[in-house]
């Protein structure tokens, strides 16, 4: 009598996962290392001599690390006054222009009035305009308002919130279930009391990432504030690219580089603190609704 024959087993699913996880994990390991690769170009460039920075071949990896050029840095110009100039406008910007933004999302998302659609539709349209179109009409606007070397027009550029933002609240407000709203109004509260004290409770991922996005925007400008504003009132961005030089007048690389090593800290921190808020906001934001 002949033997049974026995099939090969079929990898099963749980023998499956492994290797897909491991795939997933060495996926993202390369995507991290070619996204923090300039980054660590940039840290080395500030540990580097002036005669490194130039040499021929480029040297990767500083003989000795100079560890001055960030020393440097924070003593050859008001290093203080140039940061808390940008920390000051980026708070300002991105609170005003959340605040903004979640009241025009709310009105969009819960509000009922003729015409909503299109005016929605071109508000969404104004995300299609390239900022460089609008700079030297916006100038010209500020300059004639006498707003120039001010603050104001991170002030007005606040108030008017961000389409993007909008859309992000409102796809965030929309998804919220309407019976939480019609007992609000049933007990008596307007539509000003549900947008404080029962949305925008609920909706702090997303003032969180609106935050996060409206700060990093402001930051890292450059157009902006070397248009409007005058050297003393400028801010780090446009004091590292403009005021490191050497005694012969040229850009003083490796202390730029210090500089902007520097410079990118802030942004890290605040999005190492709320990855986790930044992460659930644009998920449940872009998901629902």
């Amino acid at each position: 009598m002949a033997a049974p024959t026995v099939s090969p087993r079929r990898p099963t699913r749980r023998r499956r996962r492994p290797a897909r996880t491991a795939g997933a994990y060495l996926l993202l390991i390369t995507l991290a290392m070619l996204f923090a690769g300039p980054f660590v170009w940039l840290v080395l460039a500030a540990l580097k001599t002036k005669a490194e920075w130039v040499a021929i071949p480029a040297k990767i990896l500083p003989e000795t690390p100079r560890w001055e050029n960030f020393t440097q840095a924070l003593t050859e110009i008001n290093f203080p006054a140039y940061l808390g100039n940008s920390l000051f406008l980026s708070f300002l910007f991105a609170i005003l222009v959340t605040f903004s933004s979640a009241a025009v999302g709310f009105g969009f998302a819960r509000l009922r009035g003729r015409g909503k659609r299109p005016l929605f539709v071109l508000l969404l349209s104004t995300m299609m305009l390239p900022q460089i179109l609008t700079l030297i009409p916006t100038y010209v606007m500020f300059a004639r308002a006498g707003l120039v070397n001010t603050y104001w027009p991170w002030v007005v550029w606040g108030l008017a919130a961000s389409p993007f933002l909008v859309f992000m609240f409102r796809q965030f407000f929309a998804a919220i279930p309407a019976e939480l709203e019609d007992a609000a109004i049933i007990d008596g509260c307007g539509y000003g009391r549900i947008f404080l004290q029962i949305f925008l409770p609920l909706s702090r991922p997303v003032l969180l990432t609106s935050f996060v996005l409206s700060f990093t925007w402001t930051w890292g400008d450059y157009i902006a504030p070397a248009l409007f504003l005058d050297p003393d009132q400028t801010t780090l961005s446009v004091a590292i690219s403009a005021f490191y030089l050497d005694p012969h007048g040229n850009p003083d690389a490796t202390v730029q580089a210090a500089a902007a090593a520097l410079y990118v800290m802030p942004v890290l921190a605040i999005f190492l603190f709320a990855q986790r808020y930044f992460i659930r906001g644009v998920v449940s934001s872009g998901l629902k609704g």
